[in-house]
């Protein structure tokens, strides 16, 4: 049963009792004041006769030791014809309560009469064949003699006006009852069109609909349970978004990684079928078994990223103040052999508070991706500077650029904006991934500015005392300019290497093979 048609029949329930309950008070009242009345009246009347009756006996000549009983009846039809009212009925009755004298239709019982006495006036209320009457009665007393007069006076009006006014109530009750159930219903209607907006809205939502928000209609508790059900269904959308988007990136994990297993993998069984089926000279053989350890080691390396990826999500740090200058330094003797690319490092006096090893990987990560989207003898310039926000290091590159669109998927593990020239420079796409995950737990994040063709720079902030000052310039060779040039003999090798100290930095790094092979992570 719905809620309106139960308010609107407990309403009609409760309309109904309190309109037959007042009815029933209001008629009665009513018939009651009226039957006190007329008792009233009955009771004046019964004493007039009675003193009439008196005067008359006092009348007759005292001939009479004894009143006699034909002067009574006498007296007593005389009293009945003199009266104006024809419904008033006498009866007399003697000493010994036997009746002398009865007015036709005077048909009451004898028990008021045997009950009379000398000293007192009674009444009651008799019900007879022809109606209801107020039956009186009292004792008259004569010189010689104690008679009692009866009076009937027929009150059936009154009761019939009581019949009359209940038959009344009746319909006027009915009529009521049945307004208010047409004014109920459409009050109840009213007052739960918000529940049926909100069961309509849950609905929609059990369909999949999660954009719909419910109307406010009302300004009672209902608006302000309205406004709560569409803030719930706000977070419950961006909450299953944010699931759908989950489970999007992992299906897409999956994707990336199947992929880009499937390449080291594919060339790893070739060569090694090539090596198993067919007898090679020691040249090829050499190059072939060199291509699988190259790739068996890109596995490894990519595997050692994907797990530092898991372990940081899940890894609680603790924040020590460090300078900046240390890492600078670290920096600089990290890429000082590579010639390949120019690099300057350029940083303020400061101090930061951060995980050290931590950090020195995000920088590491980001000069690594800066080398690769370059081109060789390209500048790279890392750079540290005091902010209002805390201490500031920024990784710039002359590079290809990202596209505007792409920004917001760069950093999505195994996502690359140039698959084939990530993939020849032994890129797996998991290093930016990697610093987001480090910066999380710095309470910090990426930030990236692009321009395709034209290069990127990406920073992020960290907490940073206010109290240093100054500038510290890192250079090699060059003390006197503030910047460090590095180049590199391109000829003994034909790739990017990259060699890390792993305990000190967290960071898995493979160093140059034979033939000018190498497999360097991103």
């Amino acid at each position: 049963m719905k809620f309106s048609v139960k308010l609107l029949l407990c309403t009609i329930v409760i309309l109904a009792l309190a309109l037959g309950f007042s009815g029933f008070y209001f008629v009665n009242h009513v018939f009651e004041s009226s039957l006190h009345r007329e008792v009233g009246q009955a009771m004046d009347e019964s004493s007039i006769l009675g003193f009439a009756f008196e005067t008359a006996a006092l009348n007759i000549p005292a001939k009479y030791s004894v009143l006699p009983d034909g002067t009574v009846e006498e007296i007593a039809a005389n009293l009945e014809r003199s009266g104006q009212n024809a419904s008033r009925l006498i009866r007399i009755s003697g000493e010994e309560k036997n009746v002398l004298y009865a007015s036709p239709g005077f048909d009451a019982d004898e028990a008021l009469l045997a009950a009379a006495d000398t000293q007192t006036k009674s009444y009651r209320i008799l019900r007879t064949e022809n109606g209801y009457y107020i039956h009186t009665s009292l004792a008259v007393t004569t010189p010689d003699r104690i008679l009692y007069l009866e009076l009937m006076k027929d009150v059936s009006e009154v009761f019939k006006e009581r019949e009359t006014g209940f038959s009344l109530y009746r319909k006027v009750t009915v009529v009521m009852l049945l307004t208010g159930t047409l004014l109920m219903h459409l009050i109840a209607s009213l007052l739960t069109r918000p529940i049926r907006i909100l069961t309509g809205a849950t609905r929609r939502m059990a369909e999949g609909d999660y954009r719909y928000r419910a109307k406010q209609v009302s300004r009672d508790e209902l608006r302000q349970l309205t406004a709560d059900f569409n803030h719930m269904v706000a977070v419950l959308e961006e909450t299953i978004e944010k699931l759908e988007a989950e489970i999007s990136a992992k299906e897409d994990f999956v994707a990336a990684f199947a992929h880009e297993l499937k390449t080291p993998l594919t060339a790893i069984i070739g060569y090694a079928d090539m090596l198993r089926s067919h007898k090679l000279d020691e040249e090829k053989s050499l190059l072939s078994a060199n291509y699988i350890y190259t790739e068996g080691k890109r596995l490894e390396a990519m595997s050692f990223r994907l797990l530092d990826i898991i372990v940081t999500k899940k890894q609680e740090i603790t924040l020590q103040n460090i300078s900046a200058s240390s890492i600078a330094e670290y920096l600089t003797d990290m890429f000082h052999a590579d010639r390949t690319w120019e690099f300057t490092f350029q940083c303020e006096e400061g101090c930061v508070c951060a995980e050290g090893n931590l950090i020195k990987t995000v920088l590491v990560n980001l000069i690594d991706n800066a080398c690769k989207a370059s081109e060789p003898g390209s500048l790279i310039s890392v750079t540290g500077e005091v902010t209002e926000q805390g201490y500031r290091f920024a990784v710039r590159d002359a590079g290809i650029g990202i596209p505007e669109e792409e920004l917001h998927k760069i950093t999505q593990p195994f996502y690359m904006v140039d698959k084939s020239r990530a993939r020849s420079k032994n890129g797996a796409g998991l290093g930016l991934a990697l610093c987001v995950e480090i910066l999380r737990l710095h309470h910090s994040e990426l930030h990236i500015e692009s321009t395709p063709g034209e290069g990127a720079c990406i920073s992020f902030t960290l907490p940073a005392d206010k109290k240093s000052a100054g500038s510290h310039d890192l250079h090699e060779g060059e003390k006197n300019t503030g910047s460090h040039s590095l180049t590199r003999d391109e000829k003994n090798t034909g790739s990017h290497s990259l060699t890390r100290d792993e305990k000190n930095a967290g960071i898995h790094s493979l160093a140059p093979q034979k033939g000018g092979e190498s497999a360097d992570e991103t």
